[in-house]
């Protein structure tokens, strides 16, 4: 199975008894900051077969483990799936793959709804953790200056030059470039860009020795992070905290502007 799998795959293979399909809907007010989980849309209808997985939910109660495969979808840019899959591969776990287009495609394609809750038996989720995976501040400030290494912010224009700030202090890391997750997918069909398309805008990203996602929190970064393996780029670490625990602290330096 690919990382990345259609709707059509998807509904050849809802039947699979290896299967595992998983909602991970959270709605994110970027005006407020309010979360709040995708639990309700779920129940108003869904993928079949698809369970609905916060984050943090525990793997083997939803019937994951070792010996099933597991396809990830959310109905808002894909990121929240990008973040379970990418949680997902730190622990080991690498027979996951992210919907294209996710439930926005779905839906629209017309293909089948339930509202029935799957029912799966419990499973041994065996973690097998890597590391480099998650990284924090120490490893970020590090990295400020390391030509080995690129630092990609995946928040949008805007907050990247510093033109809005959620986050106490504008701008973004020294040295970092800027790829939007929001970018990385089609407006219309939610799906994401061609590889030619992500590679022009993640850049030397593609090819750099070590690369670093962040955003705000680590979800966006997760998306980063998710379209870099996709174009083979495996060498990739998230800022989990991001800027929510680097903009708190004055010390830590940040620039504004494009560069």
């Amino acid at each position: 199975m690919d990382a990345l799998v259609t709707t059509t795959w998807l509904e050849e293979h809802l039947g699979d008894a290896d299967l595992r399909i998983l909602d991970a809907t959270v709605d994110l007010d970027v005006g407020s900051g309010l979360v709040t989980s995708g639990r309700a849309r779920w129940e108003a209808g869904h993928i079949p077969g698809a369970a609905f997985v916060d984050l943090l939910v525990v793997m083997g109660r939803l019937g994951i483990g070792d010996g099933t495969r597991v396809v990830l979808y959310d109905a808002r840019d894909s990121m929240w799936a990008a973040r379970v899959w990418w949680l997902l591969r730190c622990y080991g776990f690498d027979d996951a793959a992210v919907l294209d287009g996710g439930w926005t495609a779905w839906e629209a394609e017309g293909r089948p709804v339930s509202t029935e809750v799957p029912a799966h038996p419990a499973v041994s989720f065996t973690p097998r953790p890597r590391t480099g995976r998650i990284v924090g501040r120490d490893e970020v400030l590090r990295a400020i200056g390391d030509d080995a290494t690129q630092l990609v912010d995946a928040l949008g224009p805007r907050e990247f030059r510093g033109e809005l700030s959620f986050y106490g202090r504008p701008g973004h890391l020294p040295g970092a470039s800027n790829v939007p997750a929001r970018h990385l997918l089609d407006r219309q069909t939610r799906r994401f860009r061609p590889p030619e398309e992500l590679r022009r805008l993640f850049g030397p990203a593609v090819t750099a020795k070590r690369v670093v996602t962040y955003c705000g929190g680590g979800i966006a970064a997760a998306s980063d992070a998710f379209a870099l393996h996709l174009l083979g780029q495996d060498e990739v670490a998230v800022y989990d905290r991001s800027l929510a625990e680097w903009a708190a602290d004055p010390d830590l330096p940040l620039v504004t502007g494009d560069g």
